[in-house]
């Protein structure tokens, strides 16, 4: 996934998150920082929301069971990993890819999963801190192999 195809996802989601959420049109429109007018055009359809718009709505609604079901359980994730391109440095503790993810390898303490929504890889410790993550299958069995030889 990149930028531009999770502005269009959530866009066609988000009048249904915002329903999720017992929000009216005004109140979803003061809680994102946009306009009513600007709100109406997006669930209607006649534009996507913005890359920012989108950061926000994931991040406000980040426990919806519609952006979840979009994204996975680790929707803030998905959001670092196209922004920055990849993850390269261990970040939050994570609850260990029960429910959402593949296990694709296992080696030295060290784990890649695939997430089975979004389909974005990521490696994870022995105590589930997330030190990698990626659209990209190829750097993510790289950066493996350089944490196993470190």
């Amino acid at each position: 996934m990149n930028q531009e195809q999770i502005s269009e996802q959530v866009s066609h989601r988000l009048i249904l998150i915002r329903t999720e959420a017992g929000y009216s049109q005004e109140t979803m429109a003061a809680v994102l920082g946009i306009s009513k007018k600007t709100l109406v055009q997006i669930e209607k359809e006649r534009t996507t929301a913005s890359w920012t718009v989108v950061v926000a709505v994931i991040s406000l609604f980040a426990d919806s069971e519609i952006i979840q079901s979009l994204l996975g359980d680790a929707p803030l994730e998905v959001i670092r990993t196209v922004a920055h391109k990849g993850l390269d440095r261990p970040k939050g503790k994570t609850l260990g890819g029960k429910v959402w993810w593949k296990e694709i390898e296992n080696a030295q303490g060290f784990r890649i999963q695939q997430n089975l929504i979004s389909q974005h890889f990521r490696i994870l410790d022995k105590e589930d801190y997330v030190w990698f993550s990626t659209f990209d299958e190829q750097e993510v069995l790289e950066r493996f192999q350089e944490l196993l030889k470190a």
